[in-house]
């Protein structure tokens, strides 16, 4: 296979992943605000509330409008979450919780970075690789990427909620593309869902890798 002109990554369960699980960071800010919860059951409730919401996109919407739309976004799957194990109404503030709930994900205790990623963006980037990152986040990953010492190696980064499209859509990757002035054929792209990145990115010609992560 020739050498690619641009690697595209997946970021969340690619790059970096959930330290423990979602599970127990939702438990462990609930039990701050006096709600207690197993943190399996939350996990549970988090991935069922996650699946069933619609994509993580807002088309034709202003740039300035989209931070408070991705906030609406997740608060009501928070909100799903909590609900569905039967403990919704015995937070005071739900506002106050998510509030500290969404600013913590925007931070680096809760990620850790995979222990082969820094090796193998270096050796890319060594190559002459050009390397990006399409997601489908939200705008707080700017500041993960920046703060697990990753942003530098990226020359693009394209998410579901700022360009209107969430994987599998073949206009995130064309976007993405774009951005690079590639070829679909120029690229790979590596990410850990089989329908959202492999096939996906698969649909539109690029070529794909499935990463698995234990």
């Amino acid at each position: 296979m020739n050498k690619p002109k641009v690697i595209f990554l997946d970021a969340v369960g690619t790059l970096f992943g959930v330290k423990g699980s979602v599970g127990e960071v939702y438990g462990t800010i609930a039990a701050s605000f006096g709600v207690y919860v197993a943190p399996t059951l939350l996990n549970e409730a988090f991935y069922q509330s996650f699946k069933a919401s619609p994509a993580l996109a807002f088309p034709n919407v202003e740039l300035s409008k989209v931070p408070q739309l991705e906030f609406l976004w997740w608060k009501v799957v928070a909100y799903s979450t909590f609900t569905q194990v039967g403990v919704i109404e015995q937070f005071i503030n739900f506002d106050d919780f998510f509030g500290k709930l969404y600013d913590y994900f925007a931070q680096p205790e809760p990620w850790i970075v995979y222990p082969d990623v820094i090796k193998s963006l270096i050796r890319w980037q060594n190559q002459g690789i050009e390397l990006g990152i399409i997601s489908n986040f939200d705008s707080r990953i700017y500041s993960v990427l920046k703060q697990l010492n990753l942003a530098d190696y990226f020359s693009s980064v394209t998410i579901s909620s700022e360009v209107g499209f969430a994987k599998p859509h073949q206009q995130i990757f064309t976007i993405a593309l774009d951005k690079h002035d590639c070829l679909a054929e120029q690229a790979w792209y590596i990410g850990d869902s089989l329908t959202e990145d492999y096939y996906g990115a698969k649909a539109i010609g690029m070529n794909p890798f499935l990463i698995k992560r234990s």
